[in-house]
């Protein structure tokens, strides 16, 4: 049962019937075995680069898509209900693209956005890091300017695309002034004195490489510095107001993919001389299950839909991430016992879509994180925003 999708013009209809075209052609078969094999579609992301996939919400003048955000989100849902991975490294790509697009001088975007978001390059977001993971403003990797260049030290951690990002945007202190002491840089991924660490084990999203990545007095140029000496704090949280959109929208295709996968076997599946969906107690489950994905998706739409129109959308952005990501765990753990001693098993994708599914209520800030800024949100409002 497919999406049904409002979109705000007829072009943005075609593009999401190509990109369904490109993910049920080239993902979606593969998905399965690659995620098995930890092994990471890099070749997948190029092809969508070069069907320009991986610039849609930046503008055409630097090779983007001029896409709003409403649409954009809608075509990582639909890749992450053929493969979260690959839909994963599209949010992130996007997101490490974004400091640069809003707070790059017309020169560095004219330098190095064309090739970033045209699909060439691929990007990764160095924020966390090992003592500082949600608590951003404690992050300890340190920038010294040293001449014409800044020298990096120090450790990021949990970085996606580690070891494969051709650039890293990265967030360092260059002072002791809090939040104010925060600098962000767009390092290369060829610079002397980068290096990385053995990909995680984790639980799911095995084709995704994630990684802790080091700087040993890694010199950067002056000229990579994005936006003022020590604007980096509020240049960090503003991308993760977006990256918290793009993970909403993954967590609501990989439910809408659970939900398919638990409906098309509850109709072909029968117990008792009918089919198990007709049994009422099951259908129960299916229709809480259907809710919950429509609700994720109104959700995201309606933050995006904000953001497009230059609303404030901090507080929706993170009431999505904590629904979709917190619904699609539910979703998936339903979608398991659907299909019974089945979903247990690897023979159905549903078990790995219950394995990848736990990791959305973590990255781009924990859903206590979530509830942390919504309640702030609400502590300074006036009235509602």
């Amino acid at each position: 049962m497919p999406a049904e999708r409002m979109l705000p013009t007829p072009e943005a209809g075609d593009l999401l019937a190509l990109v369904r075209d490109i993910a049920d052609a080239e993902l979606a078969p593969r998905s399965d075995a690659a995620e098995a094999a930890a092994e990471y579609p890099r070749d997948a992301l190029r092809l969508l680069g070069r069907s320009g996939l991986l610039g849609l919400p930046y503008d055409e003048d630097v090779g983007g898509g001029g896409q709003p955000y409403e649409v954009y989100l809608q075509v990582v849902e639909e890749l992450a209900a053929r493969w979260a991975t690959v839909a994963l490294s599209v949010s992130v790509h996007t997101l490490s693209c974004l400091p640069l697009a809003a707070h790059g001088t017309t020169e560095q975007r004219k330098q190095w956005l064309p090739e970033m978001v045209g699909g060439e390059l691929l990007g990764a977001y160095c924020l966390s890091e090992p003592h500082a993971g949600s608590d951003a403003a404690a992050l300890t990797t340190r920038a010294v300017r040293d001449g014409d260049c800044y020298v990096l030290s120090g450790t990021k951690a949990w970085i996606t695309h580690g070891g494969h990002a051709d650039f890293y945007t990265v967030f360092a202190r260059t002072s002791d002034d809090g939040t104010q002491g925060i600098t962000c840089f767009l390092v290369p991924g060829d610079v002397e004195g980068l290096s990385f660490g053995a990909a995680e084990k984790k639980m799911g999203l095995n084709g995704s490489p994630t990684t802790v990545v080091h700087f040993d007095q890694a010199r950067v140029p002056a000229e990579n510095c994005v936006g003022e000496e020590g604007a980096g704090f509020g240049i960090a949280l503003q991308a993760l107001d977006s990256g918290r959109l793009g993970i909403s929208a993954v967590a609501t295709g990989l439910a809408q993919a659970a939900l398919d996968a638990a409906v098309g076997y509850a109709r072909e599946r029968e117990q008792f001389g009918q089919p198990i969906i007709a049994h009422q107690g099951l259908g129960f489950v299916l229709a809480d299950m259907v809710a919950a994905v429509e609700a994720s998706r109104a959700l995201y739409l309606t933050a995006a839909r904000r953001r497009d129109a230059r609303l404030a959308y901090r507080r929706q952005a993170s009431v999505a991430k904590l629904v979709a990501t917190d619904n699609a765990m539910k979703v998936t753990t339903d979608a398991v016992q659907v299909l019974g001693g089945a979903g247990y098993t690897r023979d159905f994708p549903v078990e790995r879509y219950f394995r990848e599914a736990k990791v959305m209520q973590i990255f781009e800030g924990t859903n206590q994180i979530q509830r942390l800024v919504i309640a702030r949100d609400l502590e300074r409002a006036g009235e509602p925003r």
